[in-house]
């Protein structure tokens, strides 16, 4: 039964990565990172490599998690291709730099960028205007060239190398130009998914022979993986329908208020 423990919380908190994922578009990173960190260091494992595992098996997770949400979000007719075409290549091509990065980062620095990231999230969320409420009057505005190809690679760097998802810098980029939470949560999905696809593939192949264990594939953590997506995708197929029902600006304090739960427990469990 205690070996089994991890995995049982893991797998409730895949539910809650589910949760996120459809309501944040965060595909599980911000919840996966600190909570298979937390628990790959209080296990029999010995802790290295520790952070490196908790972004490798986000990503890996992230894969099915923002694909899903993807697809159903498309379905119900939330996505706007002039906002994800072509920011997505410029995601692509910052991932596969981010994701290269993080493998040459100590385990140290890593979680310091992890946490540090957060904390300038939250600092722009609360004092710059337009992300917390959005005037009703205004009209969504396009994204700048600029915006999409600096944006992009930006968004796809740091959340490859963090395991993150771009949901976080996507989202008050979005709501920036006047989109409801809603949508701006539902387009962060689509860009999540080649972070997390680049981000899975450099980070299978990765990781050292020496650190090579069973259960593994290169940094990331299969039965971890398999876990926290047992209880994600059942979620994320219950709770399609949740964010349209929530209103924009508690959709928006809670974005914030998650961001600030997650920087907590990081500190919590070792920076």
């Amino acid at each position: 039964m205690a070996v089994l423990t991890p995995y049982l919380t893991l797998l409730l908190f895949g539910c809650l990565t589910g949760m996120t994922t459809v309501l944040f578009g965060f595909g599980g990173g911000f919840v996966t990172v600190p909570v298979v960190y937390g628990l790959w260091g209080v296990t029999a494992h010995s802790g290295a490599d520790a952070m490196h595992v908790a972004v490798a098996t986000s990503t890996a997770v992230m894969v099915v998690n923002s694909a899903l949400a993807t697809l159903t979000q498309w379905r119900q007719g939330r996505l706007r291709r002039e906002y994800i075409w072509p920011m997505a290549a410029y995601v692509l091509l910052g991932a596969v730099a981010g994701s290269f990065a993080a493998t040459r980062i100590g385990d140290t620095a890593l979680r310091a960028l992890f946490a540090a990231y957060l904390l300038a999230t939250i600092a722009d969320s609360l004092l710059r205007k337009g992300f917390l409420s959005v005037p009703r009057a205004r009209e969504p505005r396009p994204l700048s060239r600029p915006a999409r190809m600096l944006g992009g690679v930006g968004i796809g760097s740091v959340a490859a190398c963090l395991g993150v998802g771009g949901s976080v810098m996507t989202v008050p980029l979005l709501r920036r130009r006047g989109l409801p939470m809603a949508e701006a949560t539902a387009m962060a999905n689509p860009l999540s998914v080649p972070v997390a696809v680049v981000g899975t593939a450099v980070y299978a192949l990765a990781a050292p022979t020496l650190h090579a264990r069973a259960g593994r594939l290169g940094y990331i953590d299969l039965l971890a993986c398999a876990a926290l997506l047992a209880g994600s995708l059942p979620t994320i197929a219950l709770a399609r329908r949740a964010a349209a029902r929530v209103p924009d600006r508690v959709h928006s304090v809670a974005y914030v208020a998650l961001l600030v739960i997650v920087l907590l427990v990081m500190l919590v469990v070792g920076i």
